[in-house]
């Protein structure tokens, strides 16, 4: 199994970025997916995560701006970030979980893959 993520970059406050994760040897279709985050000198944060019936959840801090979805005949997640902040800047990293639950416990998650990074200036 093997979680690409693709679309990070350098953008200003305000804008815009869409991150995409493409697995191979696994179905987004079944799996929960979702987005963490990494900075430096803190923890890994969940983000946003799908559940395979399109239930969704958010952290707090993000709520409204990001949004989560996924294409199964593509295979492939998104996180669509808007208006973004400083405060978002980190390696962003999509992760896939056997759970039947929408959740961001980083625990629960049984795939990772490498990261893109996010610059918010």
């Amino acid at each position: 199994v093997q979680l690409v993520e693709s679309g990070g970059g350098s953008v200003q406050t305000g804008g815009s970025l869409r991150l995409s994760c493409a697995p191979s040897g696994l179905s987004v279709s079944d799996f929960s997916m979702a987005w963490f985050r990494q900075s430096p000198g803190k923890e890994r944060e969940g983000v946003a995560a799908i559940r395979r019936d399109d239930l969704t959840a958010y952290t707090d801090s993000v709520k409204g701006r990001f949004t989560i979805s996924q294409d199964n005949a593509k295979n492939t997640v998104y996180l669509q970030m808007n208006n973004v902040e400083p405060g978002d800047t980190a390696i962003y990293y999509c992760a896939a979980s056997r759970s039947t639950w929408v959740i961001l416990d980083p625990y629960q998650y049984d795939y990772w893959g490498q990261g893109t990074q996010v610059t918010v200036s």
